[in-house]
């Protein structure tokens, strides 16, 4: 019975799909600019919009198209999440949702994961989150029977202090074929990014194994005692 429930039940994933947008299928795509209602600070900058780009990446200020990883910091000045930075390609599978919203139900869950997770942030309650989900997407350069991988990124904010979860559900691909990985099984080559990177050269991070051969295993790993999730408090500057 349990394999028959769809990907969105997951536990440890936000739920998703019914009624959120999907970013277009094309390689290096990425939503349009999406205006968010209440400002997210990110490393002391409010940002009033975002992009979802299907390599992985969340962006502040500018779309990311780039499909092989580099290492943080990035000299450029653009500000992004990178829950898991690699050459998606959702033509060939795969689905990227995102969706905006106040619901209380939502906020609440999101509080309790907060406090939760930040032991002085007991009295936190969260006014809005924004949830990006990559569900079952293959990497560029493989086909509609090459490995997939699902994982999601939640925004959170009270309108003071800004956080990200990482969900990682199934992580069984690193690269795509124009970084060099294996057409076969997505790896090898450059692996991906998975962190922060501030829009200057000071504020950033590295979850550990970023581009290595480790990040496969990214789901079994966390920073808060739940193997699949990283929780990381992103407005100040430190991580």
């Amino acid at each position: 019975l349990l394999s028959l429930l769809p990907a969105h039940t997951m536990a440890s994933l936000y739920p998703f799909w019914q009624n959120d947008t999907k970013t277009p299928k094309v390689d290096d795509g990425s939503s349009p600019e999406i205006k968010i209602s209440v400002p997210f600070i990110f490393f002391g900058a409010p940002y009033r919009s975002v992009y979802v780009n299907n390599n992985g990446v969340i962006s502040f200020n500018a779309l990311v198209s780039q499909f092989t990883p580099e290492a943080f910091p990035l000299t450029d000045g653009r500000a992004f999440v990178a829950p898991f930075w690699a050459d998606v390609h959702n033509g060939i599978r795969g689905e990227i949702y995102y969706r905006e919203s106040t619901d209380p139900e939502l906020l609440r869950r999101a509080s309790k994961d907060i406090r939760k997770h930040f032991k002085d942030m007991s009295s936190f309650s969260a006014i809005w989150i924004f949830i990006v989900t990559w569900e079952e997407v293959t990497f560029y350069g493989g086909s509609s029977t090459t490995p997939v991988n699902t994982f999601q990124a939640v925004l959170i904010t009270d309108g003071v202090s800004s956080f990200a979860l990482f969900n990682y559900h199934e992580i069984s691909w690193t690269t795509g074929t124009a970084s060099g990985g294996d057409p076969l099984t997505g790896l090898g080559g450059v692996m991906a990014q998975a962190g922060f990177n501030g829009g200057n050269v000071t504020n950033f991070f590295s979850i550990p194994g970023s581009r290595t051969p480790d990040i496969v295993n990214i789901e079994e790993t966390t920073n808060v005692n739940v193997p699949g999730r990283w929780a990381f408090k992103i407005d100040g500057r430190e991580i």
